[in-house]
């Protein structure tokens, strides 16, 4: 019987209320983390959540990064906004470790285009520097050979980001796919559940589909599916988010499922908190 999106919510309103009454910069501890091992008898989730830093643009890293850990996130993927591509090596090394001494999984950046070889090879410099596994990108179609050997040299794997129907290099997640599909498996894909959802599609199929190069979920949700779909709390929308997070269960993904919440620029942290409390409380169905 399938559970219904009252039951989600009040599993949700719980995990949300903890998250907020939580001091700031300290975590809520999750009810069960994504990715242990399950002593209850429920599944094991082999994921862990985490956050895509745009959702706290508005705000400076320290901040990002108490809000993150406020929400009983345990990993980050950092916008340029919050640590500039042009910076030194060595001010990134520092703003890593910073990160990290918070008690995050700093595991990627992005999302981050690239118009030319330079600014491939500048996104995989940083990428080095603050040690990080991932970069979740938008490169030109014509550099993606070029793309392919840096993440050959270096070992930094890049995930091609899907933007929706007005984008016109990777409107959906086929579109990237059909161009990396020959490449170097460490190029993948970051699904974008809201952006595909914009685009007709449904998320969860789409995550199957193309499963043998999923590297990265940002999860979202959206008013409508279609282009005029805008962003909203998770479970307040047309995204069936249960559906996506049973699949990426059942297909043993192991990578970040990642919260990036697009809506209340200026005061994200309550429909960042609502959004994850759902997460959690799909997560404890399963």
């Amino acid at each position: 019987m399938a559970t219904t999106r009252r039951d989600f919510i009040k599993t949700a309103g719980l995990a949300a209320g903890a998250a907020l009454a939580a001091p700031a910069g300290i975590a809520a501890a999750p009810r069960r983390a994504p990715g242990m091992a399950a002593l209850d008898g429920k599944t094991s989730i082999p994921f862990k959540l985490g956050l895509a830093s745009y959702s706290f643009r508005a705000f400076g890293l320290d901040e990002a990064v108490a809000m993150t850990r406020r929400l009983g996130l345990e990993a980050i993927a950092l916008k340029s906004v919050h640590l500039a591509l042009e910076s030194p090596p060595d001010a990134v090394k520092a703003a890593a470790a910073k990160v990290r001494d918070a008690g995050l999984d700093l595991y990627g950046c992005g999302v981050v285009y690239m118009k030319s070889g330079d600014e491939i090879r500048q996104a995989v410099e940083y990428a080095r520097a603050a040690g990080l596994s991932l970069i979740i990108g938008v490169p030109d179609i014509e550099l993606l050979p070029f793309a392919e050997t840096a993440v050959r040299d270096s070992g930094v794997r890049l995930a091609l980001h899907n933007h929706g129907p007005t984008d016109k290099i990777y409107p959906t997640p086929e579109s990237a796919y059909l161009k990396i599909r020959d490449l170097d498996p460490r190029i993948g894909l970051c699904l974008d559940a809201g952006h595909a959802a914009r685009s007709g599609l449904d998320p969860a199929a789409e995550a199957e589909k193309y499963f043998d190069r999923l590297l990265d979920v940002h999860i979202k949700d959206v008013t409508s599916a279609d282009v005029e779909g805008g962003p909203v709390e998770i479970g307040r929308g047309v995204i069936d988010i249960p559906k996506l997070l049973r699949t990426l269960v059942r297909l043993g993904y192991g990578g970040k499922v990642s919260l990036e919440y697009e809506k209340d620029e200026k005061d994200p942290l309550p429909g960042a908190a609502e959004s994850v409390g759902y997460l959690r409380g799909v997560l404890d169905t399963l």
